[in-house]
């Protein structure tokens, strides 16, 4: 069992808080949305009465293990959802699936055959790269997006015209908390080298800023092509940075940089060694030395968590016996669940109607904690504050958590992956 804390970031300015990202949909006829977010102008266009949803999410290339958890987490969802009488009367149809693979062009066309197939709003990306080649495609549309695993602070004041949204939290909440257990493990000259796309600088920056407002010395900050051949050079700056811990902030390609740095004596071991949630894999140990899976005990990271999901990862497991990984599977659930909520509030399955409402569901309301538990106090009138099973959620302006729980996982002797702690985090101004 592992304790909770809180603590708050402020690493966000009420500037970024205030962006408008929570506006209605469009349809044909219809004015473009507002630049920055907010609500678009024009009348809502008219809904088919079914609420149509699709992902895109990674089937095959560096992410796809965390397709599945993903995958099936919305499947859940929407099971569920049907289970409870589904939306507006009618049952939501299988999902439309579409592969954000690891290359732009393969998102960019699965993005568009899933648009193509009608949807009203889009599970996905799981990668903030794969989401920002793909978001113009789908919010131009009028179509919502909502991805549960996108943390770079890229997307808080994207200009997206009130139809993205995301349930995990932003690296401004995330950074802080990796920062913290680095400090309190003892550390104080640390070294950081992360992927050269939004999700790794956008971390790598919200970590060194807390690591230095905390009085750590950030000796190295250094980004790197995640493509390159090898990464022997990185190590080597690593190396001469003598550092006594080491962030890295990786998606696969992490198991090279961790393999150099282990050859070159900075493994956990040695040094601190932290990742984030592109390493958080139960498999990392065997992909990094598959005859020794030891070889990582006491390296730690950070990773957007849920609150208390036991009840739902056992519900998940059930529903997909499967399932390896569950990691973010709690907040594609959630962005799911607030979707169908949101056009139970508009009374219209039309992006156009839902959208606005989508923020208003998260907060300020009477708390209910699945959607068979708030449909009926929203066919009751009543404003409803749903709690999910990746937290409290309670949505910024921007269409964000402006509340969260991150993870601290750490690997033991035994190769195996563990929740060390929970920290609740918030935004303020």
């Amino acid at each position: 069992m592992t304790s909770i804390r809180w603590r708050t970031a402020c690493a966000v300015s009420a500037a970024l808080l205030l962006a408008a990202g929570c506006g209605g949909g469009g349809g044909e006829g219809e004015a473009p949305p507002e630049p920055g977010g907010g609500a678009p102008t024009g009348a809502p266009a008219e809904g088919d009465g079914t609420l149509k949803l699709g992902y895109v999410l990674p089937q095959t290339g560096q992410l796809a293990f965390l397709g599945p958890p993903q995958i099936q987490a919305a499947r859940y969802a929407v099971s569920q959802i049907n289970e409870a009488g589904g939306v507006l009367g009618q049952q939501v149809p299988e999902l439309v699936a579409g592969d954000e693979a690891d290359q732009a062009a393969v998102a960019q066309q699965s993005a568009d055959r899933v648009l193509a197939a009608g949807v009203d709003a889009i599970i996905g990306a799981a990668a903030s790269g794969r989401s920002l080649d793909i978001i113009d495609r789908i919010t131009g549309a009028r179509v919502v997006q909502c991805s549960g695993s996108n943390t770079a602070p890229t997307f808080t004041d994207y200009d997206d015209g009130g139809f993205y949204f995301r349930t995990a939290p932003s690296d401004a909440l995330q950074g802080p908390v990796l920062a913290e257990t680095i400090i309190a493990d003892g550390y104080a000259n640390v070294a950081i080298v992360a992927r050269a796309d939004d999700y790794g600088v956008g971390l790598a920056e919200a970590t060194a800023t807390a690591l230095e407002e905390a009085g750590a010395t950030v000796a190295l900050n250094e980004s790197y092509d995640p493509n390159a051949q090898n990464f022997d050079a990185l190590v080597q700056q690593v190396q001469g940075a003598q550092p006594d811990a080491v962030v890295v902030i990786a998606f696969e390609e992490g198991t090279q940089i961790l393999q150099g740095l282990i050859e070159a004596g900075l493994g956990p071991d040695a040094v601190g060694v932290y990742g984030a949630d592109g390493l958080r894999s139960e498999e990392l140990p065997s992909l990094v030395a598959p005859n020794d899976p030891s070889v990582l005990a006491g390296m730690k990271g950070t990773a957007p968590a849920s609150a208390a999901n036991e009840q739902f990862l056992t519900g998940l497991r059930e529903f997909a016996p499967d399932l390896v990984e569950t990691q973010f599977a709690p907040q594609v659930y959630d962005c799911v669940n607030i979707i169908a909520l949101a056009a139970e509030v508009a009374g219209s399955d039309a992006p156009t109607a839902f959208a606005g409402e989508i923020v208003g569901v998260t907060r300020d309301g009477t708390k209910c904690t699945s959607y068979a538990e708030c449909q009926p106090l929203i066919a009751d009138g009543q404003d409803i504050d749903y709690d999910g099973v990746s937290g409290p959620l309670d949505f910024v302006p921007a269409g964000e958590p402006g509340t969260a729980s991150i993870e601290v996982y750490g690997f033991n002797e035994q190769g195996q992956l563990q929740t060390l702690d929970t920290v609740q985090t918030q935004l303020t101004g």
